[in-house]
């Protein structure tokens, strides 16, 4: 089923992290996860802190963190520009745990608005990643 997949590349800052044909991507959206397969309809949208789901055509499905960035999806070809990624395999769940504390403590010292918007970028960045490692150790 060759035409059932579409190219996928992640980039990130610093280099390319993924280039390849897949079948599907399950990505986090502003509004909710999206899924993407061949032939999808033209879109650029944010994403937000989230798991990033890819799936090869063999079956085989690859989780990633996503801390956010930008999803473009055109011509059969979909482009994730991502402000970081980690493989879900690679996060320790006490670590992601951790910083979910430590961001919600932070959090819950600020009283200016631009602290408190990146304090609350910040808790909800720990809590993805700490979702995402979860899910990935199947608590």
């Amino acid at each position: 089923m060759a035409d059932a997949t579409f190219l996928l590349e992640i980039l990130t800052p610093s280099h390319r992290e993924f280039s390849g044909q897949v079948n599907s991507l399950v990505a986090p959206g502003l509004e909710g996860y999206l899924g993407v397969l061949a032939h999808h309809a033209p879109l650029i949208t944010p994403l937000a802190p989230g798991r990033l789901t890819v799936q090869d055509p063999a079956g085989a499905r690859q989780h990633f963190y996503v801390s956010g960035g930008f999803l473009e999806v055109s011509g059969n070809r979909a482009i994730v520009l991502a402000d970081t990624l980690e493989a879900s395999s690679e996060i320790d769940p006490a670590e992601a745990a951790a910083e979910v504390a430590a961001a919600s403590a932070a959090r819950k010292t600020v009283v200016a608005p631009p602290d408190v918007a990146a304090a609350e970028q910040a808790l909800a960045q720990a809590r993805a990643r700490l979702r995402t490692a979860r899910r990935e150790q199947g608590e």
